[in-house]
């Protein structure tokens, strides 16, 4: 099985915004009695969803107290045109901006790929454990510039802040901007994309399509960056964390990293490698990426999401 094979694929562009799921449901209440609907329908962002998903939207939209057990029953997805917009769609929801890393993926060409194997299997647990009971315990090796990653002052600079040193809230619930900036109008972002916009304290994301050649030949070569200018405008501006959806935010065809340098400098965040910026909105949104605390590191792999709503 090839590497394209395992890896999952996103969910993008409007064609993945209309799906419709119709079911039945059986709320019991911890006070006692219940509510049950049939034919209950939903407009969902992706081609599938859980059952707890559903039984956590009832609750929520229909704001019901002291809910113990919720069934969901008959369920049934089906292609609906949706009758409201993205936007609305994603309220209250959470929309995954990071690449999935699995056992032998290529980030960036020359460095090497993740091993993800057992450390302890699950049929060798069954020998520690009664009869029934097993465990697996994963074993990772891999470098920290992986997957979808936070770069922290550290990494460029040998006296600045690791993972470990910068505070939690530069990691969490940032108030989000998406700058789109599509890769085939040019592959330099520059200052003039980010000017009358308000930057200050925020995540700024640049949304510029190049995620949709991730893990093929083509996510290496070419890649959209931000400029010098534009840097030292986010800079200025006070943008608590830059992203950006390509290889990397710095263009690698030199030796120099202006990008990198100034915000860094300023310890200002990177964020690269990101994905599915489309369906982040244009509106007000919470930004966080969190990776662990590790000392005496600069990078490291996150799981990066908007909060809409």
């Amino acid at each position: 099985m090839s590497r394209r094979e395992r890896e999952p694929v996103q969910a993008s562009g409007r064609g993945a915004m209309q799906k419709r799921v119709k079911f039945d449901f059986e709320v019991d209440f911890i006070n006692g009695g219940g509510v049950q609907g049939q034919d209950f329908r939903l407009d969902i962002p992706a081609d599938d969803i859980t059952d707890t998903a559903l039984a956590d939207a009832i609750v929520r939209d229909l704001r019901l107290l002291m809910v113990g057990k919720v069934r969901i029953l008959k369920k049934e997805i089906t292609d609906e045109t949706h009758k409201r917009s993205a936007v609305a769609l994603a309220a209250a929801d959470y929309v995954d901006l990071s690449h999935t890393i699995y056992d032998g993926l290529v980030t960036y060409k020359g460095l090497p790929a993740p091993i993800i194997c057992d450390y302890l299997s699950r049929e060798a647990s069954r020998e520690r454990y009664e009869r029934g009971t097993e465990f697996q315990i994963g074993k990772i090796e891999m470098i920290a510039n992986t997957g979808t990653y936070v770069d922290c002052p550290f990494h460029r600079y040998e006296n600045g802040k690791d993972l470990s040193e910068v505070a939690l809230d530069r990691f969490v619930d940032l108030d989000g901007i998406v700058i789109r900036a599509d890769y085939r109008a040019g592959l330099a972002v520059d200052a003039g994309h980010f000017r009358d916009r308000e930057l200050r304290g925020k995540a700024v994301l640049v949304h510029t399509g190049w995620d949709a050649h991730w893990d093929t030949e083509a996510y290496f070569a070419g890649h959209p960056f931000l400029t010098e200018d534009a840097a030292a405008y986010l800079r200025d501006c006070g943008a608590s964390l830059v992203g950006i959806d390509s290889m990397n935010i710095d263009d690698t065809r030199g030796k120099s990293r202006p990008v990198h340098s100034i915000l860094l400098a300023s310890e200002i965040l990177i964020a690269e490698h990101l994905c599915n910026l489309q369906s982040a909105p244009d509106g007000s949104f919470s930004f966080s990426a969190v990776p662990p605390k590790f000392k005496g590191v600069g990078t490291f792999p996150v799981r990066a999401f908007a909060h809409v709503g």
